[in-house]
């Protein structure tokens, strides 16, 4: 049997040069998040991408330098909302953000 229900997905995008301290930025936001008990958190880690600058950031000769990176938290709206100030102490910049999602777990 398949239960549905809704969620939200918190998205942080950043780059892999970000850091907390001496320990990657994408690091510190996933343990963060379950210290916290959010249900669940992946990092992405892109190939190629632009921000704000507009300058492409992509693997050169087989180098990668400021790569772009996507953590993403699903949880209830209510916990995601409960943790925003945590994440917040931990961003310098970067781009979050959050969407409604429906949920398909079996029972």
């Amino acid at each position: 049997m398949m239960i549905f229900g809704d969620a939200v997905l918190l998205r942080i995008f950043l780059s892999n040069d970000d850091t907390e301290g001496r320990q990657p930025l994408y690091e510190a936001i996933v343990i963060a998040a379950r210290r916290a008990g959010l249900t669940g958190a992946t990092v992405l880690r892109g190939i190629s991408g632009y921000g704000r600058s507009a300058h492409i950031h992509e693997v050169f000769h087989g180098f990668a330098f400021d790569l772009p990176v996507v953590v993403e938290i699903v949880d209830t709206e209510a916990r995601i909302n409960d943790w925003l100030p945590t994440l917040e102490g931990l961003l310098r910049g970067g781009l979050v953000t959050i969407e409604s999602v429906r949920t398909l777990q079996k029972a």
